[in-house]
């Protein structure tokens, strides 16, 4: 197991041969009690977690929103759109198997971001970026990220894949901004950096 943080700079994945990339939040009630505050509980918070696969610095496919297996081939899949935030464990998340991602993939970059209308990270409590290593049987723990509650943004760019060579290596951003919600370009914009 690497343990990862974003001033450690890129580690090596070497023996890493699959991924998991996983976004958590809990939903808030905001500022809002009695049953009003009951109310936005239960209906939640939408955060979206979306891999943007990449071809020579260009967004060519993804995973997430209504896109679960860019590929076809099961080597990118997204486990589905979870829309409260009240799943236990992860709420959405990437597998990765990197040997079956195809070579002219050279780098994933992981966004989460409150890309539906209505959606922000203010309205979701204890969000969570989580990246393990699921080359075993059991997944292991590699990074978690605890975004910063300031600020206005509405995406977070949490962590890149990418080849060097023959070896996939890994680098957390943890990059906060502002994308225009429900625009897919601003949303693979925001993933090119």
């Amino acid at each position: 197991m690497i343990t990862l943080k974003k001033e450690d700079g890129a580690a090596d994945l070497a023996g890493i041969t699959k991924m998991s990339v996983g976004v958590s939040w809990d939903p808030s009630a905001g500022a809002s009690g009695g049953l009003l505050g009951i109310a936005r509980r239960k209906r939640g918070v939408d955060l979206d977690l979306v891999a943007v696969l990449m071809q020579g610095g260009e967004p060519v496919r993804f995973a997430g929103l209504d896109s679960l297996d860019p590929l076809g081939n099961g080597s990118v899949l997204h486990t589905g759109d979870e829309q409260t935030g009240a799943a236990t464990g992860d709420d959405e998340t990437v597998h990765v198997t990197f040997a079956n991602v195809p070579t002219a993939i050279d780098a994933i970059v992981f966004v989460a971001a409150a890309f539906k209308k209505g959606s922000s990270f203010d309205k979701a409590n204890n969000v969570s970026f989580k990246i393990y290593d699921a080359t075993g049987a059991d997944s292991q723990p590699v990074a978690d990220i605890w975004p910063s509650l300031l600020g206005a943004e509405n995406a977070n760019a949490i962590a890149r894949a990418f080849r060097n060579g023959p070896v996939w290596q890994l680098e957390v951003l943890d990059r906060k901004g502002k994308i225009k919600q429900g625009d897919k370009q601003a949303l693979l914009r925001f993933a090119l950096g």
